[in-house]
């Protein structure tokens, strides 16, 4: 067997794409929705940049260790590249310097967590919810 099938694995079946429940975070009005919502329930922002691969990389990442449901928060997606008014908006309105990829909870109408890059996948958000 050959090095590369030891380390990423044999298998030919391909891998299930799993799909999260993402809401599309494209108007600046959005975020006073979401300040209004998080006094009820936790919401989620994840910025994402479309030109950038470790932003695509931690994504991916994110996207196999979710495992709450509709039900727990609710999840956008901000993809940036597209939306950069919007991203300056949510920096300005929760008070959280802009990175990419970047991931904020919301609670209670302030952001109460946020992470960028790596540290992303670190965050418990079920300590969240």
């Amino acid at each position: 067997m050959s090095f590369i099938k030891k380390m990423f694995g044999s298998s030919s079946e391909p891998k299930e794409e799993k799909i999260l429940p993402w809401i599309a975070l494209n108007t600046t009005s959005q975020l006073d929705a979401i300040a209004s919502k998080s006094l009820t329930k936790t919401q989620v922002i994840f910025k994402h940049s479309t030109r950038c691969g470790i932003s695509r990389m931690v994504m991916n990442q994110f996207v196999d260790g979710y495992d709450l449901t509709e039900n727990d928060l609710d999840l956008y997606y901000l993809d940036l590249i597209s939306y950069r008014d919007v991203s300056h908006h949510v920096g300005t309105q929760f008070q959280v310097m802009h990175e990419s990829p970047q991931l904020l909870i919301i609670k209670n109408g302030v952001s109460v967590a946020h992470a960028s890059h790596g540290q992303i996948n670190d965050l418990d958000l079920g300590k969240f919810v």
